[in-house]
């Protein structure tokens, strides 16, 4: 996804840079090879394990509230991880369908098979990969699209009339501090070294307060029963996890940018590796509503 500086941003926040040899396909889209927080590195894996284990509970309960079952056909919006296409597919069974997309679909490729589909799809830029879902779902996405409102739209859009809508965005200007507890230097340190990685994300064409948003725009796109409410876990050791990889991937950048210092970055991730720190990540706000 182009975005302000010529750069590309990932579903989660990954950057492309593109001058770099391989990162452009002949669409001028990019390909995974060249995010910063490339969907193939270890630290991807990390990331989507400690996303799995820190929002799943909350984005199963979502939906089996709204009522899935089997033969419902799902779409799940940038997919990144296998948790929640792999559920999906379970709940929904043979008689179902779920088609997961993604701009990068490394992570997904190898749990594909009926009932789930998988394809290379980037929601703000092309048209819905179907139509008549009984559900689709997107978690920690449009935060990360330049063109929210088309990527929004696309997916009502693919919902059959009495079809669900679970948007699942990240509010970090809601509460951008790892460390909300700043009682001492190492506390201190992580705050800074968070607001480098906001920076960057804003300068990129990210919305750091869309999460809170989504209820009002569900409305105002004509959703009926719209509702919501927000998680937001702290001293997890998923959130541990999380830090530690992110941390690594983006180190380039912050250095680059003069955020921080490579002992800087060395220095945070042993306080994050001691485990004595109590971290938390951005609340997550599920919104959702039916189509009319």
């Amino acid at each position: 996804m182009p975005l302000l500086d010529g750069s590309v941003l990932a579903r989660d926040g990954a950057f492309a840079d593109p001058d770099k040899p391989g990162d452009w396909d002949d669409r001028g889209m990019t390909r995974s090879d060249g995010y910063l927080l490339d969907n193939r590195q270890n630290e991807a894996g990390q990331r989507f394990d400690a996303f799995a284990a820190l929002f799943d509970p909350t984005t199963f309960r979502h939906i089996e509230a709204l009522g899935i079952g089997p033969g419902w056909r799902c779409w799940e919006v940038g997919a990144g991880g296998t948790s929640v296409v792999s559920w999906l597919a379970e709940t929904v069974g043979p008689s179902g369908k779920v088609v997961a997309t993604d701009i990068d679909t490394s992570r997904i490729a190898a749990v594909a098979g009926s009932p789930l589909e998988v394809r290379v799809h980037d929601v703000g830029a092309e048209e819905p990969p179907g139509e008549g879902f009984d559900l689709v779902h997107a978690r920690l996405v449009l935060v990360h699209v330049p063109d929210r409102a088309r990527a929004l739209h696309s997916m009502i859009q693919s919902l059959r009339p009495g079809g669900w809508l679970l948007v699942e965005d990240a509010d970090p200007a809601l509460q951008s501090l790892p460390c909300p507890d700043e009682y001492g230097p190492e506390q201190q340190l992580a705050n800074r070294l968070r607001q480098g990685f906001r920076t960057l994300l804003a300068e990129r064409g990210a919305d750091l307060s869309y999460g809170r948003k989504v209820p009002r725009l569900l409305r105002e796109a004509g959703l009926s029963g719209v509702e919501a409410d927000a998680f937001f876990p702290v001293a997890s050791p998923a959130c541990t996890t999380l830090e530690a990889a992110t941390v690594r991937q983006i180190r380039d950048r912050l250095v680059t940018a003069g955020l921080a210092t490579d002992e800087d970055i060395d220095r945070h991730l042993a306080n994050v590796e001691s485990g004595a720190m109590d971290l938390a990540t951005a609340p997550m706000i599920s919104a959702w509503g039916r189509k009319a």
